[in-house]
């Protein structure tokens, strides 16, 4: 089975759950050509397999300006009537929400016209895209222009998407995709709520997943007195690394010897420098930058408990990564977070917004016992629910379902 994935930007060091679907698909047999609609910046490539997927994947923009010329006139010739109806279809659609938007959707016809050919000298006949974004508009328009025989997918995540689902068009691409993947039972309820009965079915459960046995617990890091915390994300407000630092100030107030760890870069980076020189907590927390996936299990294996205070999430990967390498974990009780830490039990599931409940949680994980107990169970979680080659299996057990029967 042929499918091609689109996302505006792969393979993309922020979204390495991305790979690890694309890599276990291949394992389940499914020969998966990936497209990107951006080149990924070279200082996004830190690891080998990045570096290896960047140099097997098509990317859309610039075009080659006589590629993009002959594969719009085999467009116009060989798809007949579709080409030009999905062009004047997906400016209609910008129109109703701006020029601008409509310019927008001129270029993804364009981007979409070079994957349709690109796909048809394949014999690929379906495309699924991640995010309902650029992905998800460029996917639609090439099943449009394919016609009978071609079809599309995307996988929903959240929660981007659902600040504008009018901009996004989420019903409307619900309706016409063959399947939905949907990364919680939260993220499924809301697509339920904007679209008919008749199209939850093809609303499937597939969970974002790593692989337990890359991230395995490593050995207990001695005891030396301090509570060593790691956060691994993109430096943006939205993750809540402010308060993250907030709340090691509060700690170390109390006589806690608190140490963090905040992984990952990003436009946030300048403020937290500030805020940590502010706070007087220079020797407290370090900013580690961006790291890649062959390197990430040594910042989990160097702490003693992981915290993520995002104020707007899906259901974040790196969660799963810390808990498989038995980590127990403080985040906030948001989206679909719940379905992969339960409070009390793998974890401690907070209100968001609040520095001192974050100090609350992580004082209570100062106990190496409660640590342990709690990161027994998480890992126990992942290995259940969260493995990447349980979810590949059964994405690749729909797509095998989905892609070849009538719309």
């Amino acid at each position: 089975m042929n499918v091609a994935y689109i996302t505006s930007l792969y393979p993309s060091l922020s979204h390495s759950f991305i790979l690890r679907e694309v890599r276990g698909l291949r394992g389940q047999g499914v020969d998966v050509t990936s497209f990107s609609v951006r080149r990924t910046p070279p200082e996004q490539l830190i690891a080998p397999e990045d570096r290896e997927e960047a140099d097997a994947t098509i990317v859309l923009l610039p075009p080659d300006p006589r590629r993009f010329a002959a594969s719009v006139g085999r467009a116009a010739l060989t798809a007949r009537g579709r080409f030009f109806r999905a062009a004047l279809g997906a400016v209609r659609r910008g129109l109703s929400l701006g020029p601008r938007a409509a310019l927008w959707q001129a270029f993804y016809v364009g981007e979409a016209v070079l994957v349709w050919d690109e796909c048809r000298r394949r014999d690929i006949r379906h495309v699924h895209a991640h995010f309902a974004n650029v992905g998800a508009d460029v996917a639609q328009l090439v099943a449009a222009i394919g016609g009978p025989g071609w079809s599309w997918s995307f996988t929903m995540h959240g929660p981007t998407e659902f600040f504008d689902v009018p901009g996004h068009r989420l019903a409307d691409k619900t309706r016409d995709a063959r399947f939905v993947s949907c990364i919680s039972d939260f993220c499924r309820s809301q697509l339920m709520k904007l679209v008919e009965r008749e199209h939850w079915d093809k609303l499937h459960l597939v969970r974002c997943g790593v692989d337990p046995a890359v991230y395995a617990p490593a050995p207990a890091r001695p005891e030396d007195g301090s509570l060593r915390v790691v956060c691994v994300g993109r430096l943006v407000p939205d993750k809540g690394q402010s308060l993250l630092v907030d709340a090691v100030a509060l700690l170390r107030e109390r006589g806690i010897d608190a140490r963090l760890e905040l992984v990952g870069d990003g436009p946030d980076r300048a403020h937290l420098e500030r805020h940590v020189a502010e706070l007087g907590l220079g020797g407290a927390v370090h900013l580690a930058g961006a790291v890649g996936q062959d390197t990430m299990r040594d910042h989990y294996a160097a702490a003693d408990v992981f915290c993520l205070p995002s104020f707007a999430e899906g259901v974040p990967v790196v969660l799963m990564e810390a808990m498989a390498m038995g980590l127990p974990v403080v985040t906030t009780r948001i989206a679909g977070i719940g379905e992969l830490v339960e409070d009390g039990v793998s974890g401690v599931l907070l209100r968001p917004g609040r520095a001192d409940l974050i100090a609350d949680a992580l004082a209570g994980l100062s106990d190496s016992a409660v640590r342990a107990r709690m990161g027994a169970a998480g890992r126990e979680t992942v290995m259940r629910e969260f493995d990447v080659a349980i979810s590949a299996e059964r994405l690749a057990g729909i797509l095998r379902g989905a892609v070849g029967t009538p719309a």
